[in-house]
């Protein structure tokens, strides 16, 4: 006499079977077994020793600033926004391939930054870079 033992035979079973996972498993670690050392298809080569070459100096890019009281700066010098477009037409002149690195408060009126953004295009500048803080 067995306890707890029906004879009904319409009793479903809710286990589930791992059989089948366990063998998926393992067929895909011995495939990947198999197939990582094909991966490192590395040729072990001995390179020729040669001079140290140092890369050429990248010009310095002119920063351009507007603080929270909206004051216009070129590398740390305060300008008027009248003479932001002559002053890197001159720049310009003397570096061509100048780059400008705009930044700019977050407090500052859109109208000024348009402005400043607009001036730096006027002057003929063709790299302008606008610097944000990330989060």
């Amino acid at each position: 006499m067995a306890i707890g033992a029906q004879s009904d035979g319409d009793e479903v079973v809710s286990e589930i079977n791992v059989t089948p996972l366990v063998d998926v498993m393992l067929v895909l670690l011995v495939v990947f077994i198999v197939t990582a050392p094909l991966l490192s298809n590395a040729v072990t080569v001995n390179l020729p020793k040669t001079a140290i070459n140092t890369p050429p100096a990248q010009p310095k890019a002119v920063s351009v600033s507007i603080d929270a009281h909206s004051k216009i700066y070129i590398d740390k010098a305060q300008i008027e926004l009248s003479q932001l477009e002559p002053d890197l037409k001159s720049l310009r002149s003397s570096r061509p391939d100048v780059s400008v690195q705009l930044n700019a408060d977050q407090g500052v009126n859109y109208g000024l930054v348009a402005k400043v953004m607009s001036a730096v295009d006027r002057a003929g500048v063709t790299r302008l870079s606008v610097m944000t803080a990330g989060e």
